[in-house]
């Protein structure tokens, strides 16, 4: 194995495990030294598609025997805060999914750390590489303020889907787990501080814990005036009309992703675009449009592995060019104490306070 590769332990070999592991196979930069997964079947696949590669099936006994340089933790929420800081603690930069922790204590706690230990901590907030998101939020930012901002994605599960949605719900409800996405793309339109959370939510399975929920709307406020609002569902009960909003206004107007998902189980789906709709609400002194709605085409965007391989392009580059990613771990800290809030909300039925 050559020296100067940096090696990589890939924990979880789920969907986004897969990905992340594709990505690091295709770049030269990267030597995959370990496959970790709970259950053997995933990552015996994963290992003979990548060309046989050593597995493990805990994590603490994989870190120790291979000395990474990169851990990437793609396991469930409740493992995230141990994983990273055993990880930083052993000399490793870290990718890490989404959400960074279960708290935001324990998610502060790992920022610090890595700052401490000076390692890249790279959160996985994929919609921050999407060159169709990237334009979407760039033309929200021309539209004036306050911003209205209007989100959801719910996922009608079953079967392994929704087993895998009940195991997330021990830890975490369905706003928490996505939301963050699109409260950091909110943070990110506005660029503005989030002072005001408010939610709502409803527990529609008996399958489900009895302190859990898996339906849930988030509303937040900002200091400039803008708004936002966000709503996730799943289970084999929920609605696939209108599952797919993504709508921002403007006092110029407004931008939409118009949506191309036609199946909310299918989690590759959930990242792509059927184009971006502008709309200007300037008019003549008729009252008449003065200009036609545009459509910005987005067919060329890439699949979920190929935003995943641009993510992990990301954490080379901020590896080998020792970027600052302060702005970037105090956005993942900001976007998960936003969440939470919207959970402590739901639970106490008052408005949560900011700042």
């Amino acid at each position: 194995m050559a020296t100067n590769k940096i090696k990589v332990l890939v924990v979880g070999c789920g969907n986004m495990g897969t990905s992340h592991a594709r990505a690091y196979h295709q770049l030269e930069e990267f030597e995959i030294v370990g496959l970790v997964s709970r259950g053997p079947e995933s990552r015996e696949r994963l290992s003979k598609e990548l060309g046989n590669l050593p597995t493990f099936n805990d994590f603490h006994s994989a870190l120790e025997s291979t000395s990474p340089n990169l851990v990437s933790i793609n396991t469930y929420p409740e493992t995230h805060a141990e994983y990273a800081s055993k990880s930083l603690k052993a000399g490793a930069h870290v990718f890490l999914e989404k959400p960074l922790a279960n708290t935001v204590e324990e998610a502060q706690e790992i920022v610090d750390l890595a700052t401490k230990m000076n390692k890249k901590l790279v959160i996985g907030y994929i919609l921050r590489v999407h060159p169709a998101w990237e334009k979407f939020t760039q033309i929200a930012r021309t539209l004036g303020k306050p911003l209205v901002m209007r989100m959801n994605l719910n996922q009608q599960s079953s079967g392994k889907e929704w087993g895998t949605h009940k195991q997330l719900m021990k830890t975490m409800s369905p706003i928490v787990d996505c939301g963050v996405h699109y409260v950091d793309i909110m943070c990110l339109m506005t660029q503005a501080t989030p002072i005001r959370v408010s939610a709502i939510g409803a527990k529609l399975s008996d399958e489900i814990d009895s302190h859990m929920y898996n339906y849930g709307q988030l509303q937040v406020s900002f200091d400039d005036g803008s708004v936002g609002w966000y709503e996730a569902g799943w289970g084999p009960m929920m609605s696939e009309t209108a599952f797919f909003v993504k709508d921002v206004i403007g006092p110029k107007g407004c931008v939409s992703i118009v949506d191309k998902v036609v199946d909310s189980s299918n989690v590759e789906g959930h990242t792509d675009t059927g184009g971006l709709k502008v709309h200007y609400a300037a008019t003549n002194a008729e009252g008449q449009f003065l200009k036609q709605d545009e459509i910005h085409d987005t067919s060329n965007e890439p699949d979920h592995d190929g935003l995943c391989l641009l993510e992990q392009k990301y954490l080379l580059k901020a590896i080998q060019e020792d970027l600052d990613l302060t702005e970037h771990m105090r956005d993942a800290v900001n976007s998960l104490r936003i969440v939470l809030a919207a959970d402590q909300s739901f639970k106490t039925g008052k408005t949560i306070e900011l700042a």
